[in-house]
């Protein structure tokens, strides 16, 4: 499998139901083989790990571009519904605003492995940040702004920064033992309830 990311622009026909459920399947698969293995595992390792054959693999995604850029995308998107369903189910805007930056925390861990690869020049790599920014910083913000509407939180935090707040705060996750990014981010997360209003 090629890095050329060759099949990244073509337009897709919609899928039937059946189909998108077995690429969600690849793509799951594809992301849990990322965290253990790293993007350079063998294509047979996912195909083993989603029970499929490696020629379905390459019938999906041909290129191992492909491939990255749809688990990059399939994760975006699963964490920009997360949001909205949060404020359905948790308790409040602040619990489910702390739930949504804990999966953000599982996110930006898991895809530090992915740097690499995203910086390495390749033109179909290019819109994954401004992808990422588009479609979850308006859901970081509706949070914010549901917990301040309850006067849950203080009000003079945007999303993006504290996105940028999160992320740098996972920068050190897996380089030392005893550091924990869930724990730090919630306190960061805690913090945000000083000087909050009614």
């Amino acid at each position: 499998m090629s890095g050329s990311g060759q099949g990244t622009g073509q337009a897709a026909r919609p899928k039937r139901a059946d189909a998108r459920r077995n690429e969600k399947a690849l793509l799951d698969a594809a992301a849990a083989v990322f965290v253990t293995s790293g993007v350079e595992a063998p294509i047979r390792e996912i195909a083993a790990e989603a029970g499929v054959g490696t020629a379905t693999i390459y019938r999906h995604f041909p290129t191992r571009a492909d491939l990255i850029v749809a688990v990059y995308r399939h994760q975006v998107e699963a964490l920009a519904e997360a949001g909205p369903a949060l404020l359905v189910t948790e308790a409040g805007p602040h619990a489910a605003l702390a739930r949504w930056i804990a999966l953000f925390v599982d996110f930006v861990t898991t895809k530090q492995g992915l740097a690499r690869v995203l910086q390495s020049g390749e033109p179909c790599f290019d819109p994954l940040h401004a992808y990422f920014l588009e479609q979850l910083v308006p859901v970081c913000t509706r949070l914010l702004d549901a917990a301040a509407e309850a006067g849950e939180i203080r009000t003079d935090t945007g999303a993006h920064e504290l996105m940028l707040a999160v992320g740098g705060l996972c920068a050190v996750a897996g380089k030392q033992p005893r550091y924990d990014a869930h724990r730090l981010a919630g306190i960061l997360v805690d913090g945000l309830r000083a000087g909050a209003t009614t």
